[in-house]
């Protein structure tokens, strides 16, 4: 929506007035003593005198002769009387010479205590029916909205364009004020300037707003609209005019210009293609649609296909199956969509078949009818989505470039109810055009570059995920640019009760012979951190499984399989576990650098857990130490490449990094590249790896815990404690299930473990139950016979929830089970 413009000129200079905009007919208002209150500027136009040379003048000098003069007294009378008059009258130009023009005088109409009319001229032909009444042929044809309000800014005329624009009968709107009849418009801002112009006597002119009118509730319209005073003899301000325009066809295609104008900066600023199709749902809603998808074909979205090429002899379509690339609504988490982001689709409008993308122009529905037996048959969840959301409008645009075919663009429209014109085509075709230029340049990019990094991409986390605990940022760098491959690693693993695990690691060596070591005791960590295992026994784990890789190693020459540990196999690794409850972080290291934390006042510190030895000597213990994080700290995980050089010791080297990573000015990727970039400018000998987290605490509301006695008549509070409690946070969608999980925790922690007993539920990305007690005996998921009485508790735990497990404690064991939020 274009703001609008208040063009009001300045308070006007002595004795100068300036004139009326309006459009077609020069006009004039004339006081009943004749006097010329307000001048056009088509009147200036026609006889070449400006307003401050008339305004204020007696409008009969303005005749030809004095005959004419005597006519006109004649037509004034008669218009006193209740009626109007038209007819000729010779007028005289600045110039001199003489104007034969059509006439037209209104009845009369107050302004104020003042009686006035409203003289119109043309040097055309009239175009009126004779006989009818001047002023109902001149307000019914006038293309300009007119009306004249008192100094209480109420109606007292308007002609019959206005009443059609704003859609009040005149009968309820004289006597009335703006406000009250058309709250839809900027009544206010409105009449906050008319209320200027009666006070300052300065005309405001071309002010251009938009808004709702009764005549068409469906669609918001533009108006131009130019206002002015009206003027007795004496001087006095008696009233104020304003004149209206509709503009909303100009006003519709300079929004969609600038719309596609910006398109062009806003579509396409990654050569990715996931991004590419959200960048243009992302930009169409709402400015264009309410509810925009964009659908590719598999073989676009993948490294290796081509999409359905266009050849002279005709389409050949590789495959009609398309996936959800882009998608946006204006209702949070689009809920009309009949697929999300990633999902399979086979959508195209009837009666239009998969031909539509290789060969099919746009398709315009302006009225959807959900009850259409087209799409009932054939589209069943989407007729149902539009008869629940409203959707009522639709264009699709097949995506096509450099003669292929990529995919479908769909716009829709539903709270907007105004449906899609012939022109909104023109524009949805030209944003899918710029769309599908800047989807096959990724596209192509894409496959090309993929072939360069589908190693390094398999060996290293593809997405790093901290949850709602950490919020995490990495940066790495291979010693070898060309094989783009190294020995160094990290991750991000959640766990259960809402913890995420930490890891970075360090292979001896480089290239594909470390890289394929790192891979194995990357999967080694992900496997044992899912067992819930400490920092300290993980490592003692992974230590076990290095001296096992290295006995694997090949040696060179003769009796190397009895060297031992002569083809030993380094590595280092530091392992951290982070619990956003207590706000504790647990770690233990075997050979690694420690790691750094920046408070949130920006301190810097290097906490140091016990060493421990590398990984692969064998036979020695590794230790935990805990340390508690202030919210919002950052954490770094680094290996040994990013702090050792040639040219400057360790311990400055951490300094500096600490230095790099107190800094507030940067988010947490670019603060992570840019320590690497500013602490290792150029290539170096040394694989890098550097991650960062963020801690986030979870906050008291979201974690509830209560003591559980040991009888099994406390298993019912328990429940009902639960259901309250999923009430409570609007999670009444899991209350059953939640009572059930519950139930059977707590009923098994009571019959077959130790006191104390403690049942705790955490609100994060997900719902956490947790039972804790003081017995160290494992869960077993039993199949219980069809004769059994019991035995299905936690058979019963692992249906209804996402995923469950056992942790150990030093108190004891915690059984926990997680269920994905609705």
């Amino acid at each position: 929506m274009d703001a609008p413009r208040d063009n009001q000129d300045s308070p006007r200079a002595e004795g100068r007035r300036e004139p009326i905009d309006a459009a077609g007919d020069a006009a004039a208002v004339v006081s009943r003593d004749g006097l010329v209150i307000a001048w056009t500027r088509a009147a200036e136009e026609l006889l070449g005198l400006p307003a401050d040379a008339v305004v204020g003048t007696p409008g009969l000098r303005l005749l030809a002769t004095p005959g004419d003069r005597a006519r006109a007294a004649a037509v004034a009378e008669r218009c006193r009387s209740g009626s109007g008059w038209s007819g000729r009258f010779p007028v005289r130009h600045r110039d001199g010479h003489l104007l034969d023009v059509d006439v037209r005088v209104s009845p009369g109409f107050r302004v104020g205590h003042e009686e006035c009319y409203l003289v119109s001229a043309r040097d055309r032909p009239p175009q009126w029916v004779a006989g009818e009444s001047v002023l109902n042929g001149f307000l019914t044809r006038s293309p300009v909205g007119m009306a004249v309000l008192d100094t209480q800014l109420r109606y007292v005329w308007l002609n019959d364009t206005l009443e059609r624009l704003g859609g009040v009968p005149r009968g309820q709107r004289l006597g009335r004020r703006l406000g009250d009849l058309l709250p839809g418009l900027e009544a206010e801002t409105i009449e906050g300037l008319m209320s200027k112009v009666l006070e300052t006597g300065s005309p405001v002119i071309d002010y251009e707003y938009v808004g709702w009118s009764w005549a068409d509730p469906h669609r918001q319209r533009a108006y131009s609209t130019s206002f002015f005073p009206l003027v007795d003899p004496d001087d006095t301000v008696s009233g104020v005019c304003y004149m209206v325009l509709d503009i909303t066809e100009r006003w519709t295609a300079r929004r969609l210009l600038t719309l596609v104008n910006e398109a062009g900066t806003r579509i396409g600023t990654t050569l990715d293609v996931l991004s590419t199709a959200q960048e243009l749902a992302d930009f169409a809603v709402p400015a264009f649609a309410d509810f925009v998808a964009v659908d590719l074909l598999e073989p676009v979205l993948s490294t290796e296909g081509h999409g359905a090429w266009l050849t002279d002899a005709g389409p050949v379509l590789v495959g009609a199956a398309m996936r959800r690339a882009g998608l946006r609504s204006v209702r949070e988490g689009s809920p009309e969509a009949a697929a999300q982001v990633g999902d399979r689709v086979d959508f195209v409008p009837p009666p239009h078949d998969e031909h539509l993308l290789t060969e099919g122009a746009p398709v315009l529905i302006p009225v959807l009818d959900p009850f259409d037996s087209r799409w009932a048959a054939e589209q069943p969840r989407r007729a149902a989505s539009m008869r629940a959301y409203g959707l009522h409008s639709l264009i699709c645009v097949p995506m096509r470039a450099r003669d292929t075919a990529l995919g479908l663009a769909t716009f829709l429209r539903s709270r907007n109810t105004a449906s899609f014109r012939p022109d909104d085509v023109l524009v949805a075709q030209d944003l899918v055009d710029r769309t599908a230029i800047c989807v096959d340049n990724a596209r192509r990019y894409t496959r090309e570059h993929t072939a360069a990094v589908t190693l390094q991409r398999s060996l290293l986390p593809q997405a790093l995920t901290g949850g709602t605990a950490v919020e995490v940022a990495s940066a790495y760098r291979p010693a070898d640019p060309a094989d783009g491959v190294g020995g160094d690693w990290f991750d991000v693993i959640p766990l259960s009760g809402a913890r995420v695990g930490l890891v970075v690691g360090d292979v001896v060596g480089h290239g594909i012979a470390a890289a394929a070591a790192m891979g194995r005791l990357r999967t080694a960590v992900q496997t044992l951190a899912d067992m819930e295992l400490p920092p300290d026994e993980l490592l003692a784990h992974l230590d076990d499984l290095v001296l096992r890789l290295s006995e694997e190693q090949p040696g060179e020459g003769p009796g190397a399989a009895d060297r031992g540990s002569a083809g030993f196999l380094g590595a280092t690794c530091l392992y951290a576990v982070y619990d956003p409850v207590s706000r504790r972080c647990t770690m233990a290291r075997a050979g690694h650098p420690p790691p750094v934390v920046v408070a949130p006042d920006g301190q810097v510190s290097y906490p140091e857990p016990p060493a421990g030895p590398p990984l692969g000597l064998g036979g020695l213990a590794f230790e935990s130490a805990e340390i508690e994080l202030a919210e919002h700290s950052l954490l770094g995980l680094y290996t040994n490449g990013l702090v050792e050089s040639e040219t400057a010791d360790v311990d400055s080297r951490m300094a500096r990094l600490g230095d790099l990573l107190a800094r507030r000015d940067l988010d947490l990727d670019a603060l992570c590249s840019s320590a690497v970039r500013d602490l290792v400018p150029e290539q170096q000998s040394d694989d890098i790896a550097l991650l960062l987290a963020r801690t986030h605490a979870l906050a008291a509301e979201n974690v509830v815990s209560w003591e559980v006695p040991v009888d099994p008549a406390a298993v019912a509070d328990v429940r009902a404690r639960a259901t309250r409690q999923m009430a409570a946070w609007h999670l009444d969608d899991l209350a059953m299930t939640t009572e059930l999980i519950v139930s059977e925790l707590v009923t098994n922690a009571i019959r077959y473990a130790e006191p104390p007993l403690r049942l705790r539920l955490l609100r994060d990305s997900r719902l956490t139950c947790e039972v804790a007690d003081a017995s160290s005996t494992a869960p077993r998921l039993r199949h219980a016979r069809s004769t059994d009485e019991g035995g299905r508790g936690l058979f019963l735990v692992a249906q209804l929830a996402h995923r469950w497990g056992a942790r150990y404690t030093p108190e004891g064991k915690i059984i926990w089970a997680e269920q994905e939020l609705p």
